[in-house]
């Protein structure tokens, strides 16, 4: 099975989206649900549940508030999926973030130009769906080389996030794929969650860069 990294997007092929839909009741309900991959909408990879059927990929749909505002858990066959994809770049789905939002976004961008994001503004501008609301945060993910770039990130973001109009959640991502959350790594507990496309641990925060 290929492999694939929570919050990667996932583009399935339409003609498989049918059969997906008539094996998950859940989505069944949702208006609109039948042309969604029709609209080129993606889907996100998720860690699999005790629940997933075994040589499914797991996958995560989100609805936007005006559908629900619902999070869907399905699996599909491997064969189902037509393309994978990083979550997009913090700099091209500014595009789709409030007015408000622009002048956070250009010093998160500044002081990390690679940050991609998550969360409602990734799927706003993946959709064009409307999924935020005034109380939004903003979801983000920095991949780190190291434990200084991390602190150094770290540092930033507090400071960025000082005069923010929102909160800004997000993960750190290691070379090992282990993401932590940045505040967790930025409080220097010597031990913190680590999250693998597998599973969730804590670890010796040593161990994130070994």
């Amino acid at each position: 099975m290929m492999r694939i990294e929570r919050h990667d997007i996932v583009h399935l092929d339409p003609a498989a989206w049918p059969e997906i839909v008539a094996d998950h009741p859940a989505l069944q309900a949702v208006p609109e649900i039948a042309g969604w991959t029709g609209a080129t909408r993606p889907l996100i990879a998720r860690r699999p549940a005790c629940g997933d059927r075994a040589g499914m990929v797991p996958l995560g749909l989100a609805l936007p508030p005006a559908l629900g505002k619902r999070r869907l858990a399905l699996g599909v066959r491997p064969d189902a999926i037509a393309a994978v994809a990083p979550p997009p770049r913090l700099a091209d789905a500014a595009a789709a973030a409030p007015a408000g939002w622009r002048d956070t976004i250009a010093a998160l961008v500044a002081a990390a130009p690679a940050t991609r994001c998550f969360g409602s503004l990734a799927w706003t501008w993946l959709t064009g769906l409307p999924y935020g609301s005034a109380t939004s945060d903003i979801d983000l993910l920095w991949r780190v080389a190291s434990p200084d770039r991390a602190a150094g990130l770290a540092a930033a973001i507090t400071t960025i996030e000082a005069r923010a109009p929102m909160r800004l959640d997000g993960e750190f991502v290691t070379p090992r794929n282990l993401a932590v959350q940045w505040r967790e790594w930025a409080s220097a507990a010597p031990e913190v969650l680590a999250k693998s496309a597998d599973d969730c641990r804590m670890a010796p925060r040593a161990m994130l860069f070994a």
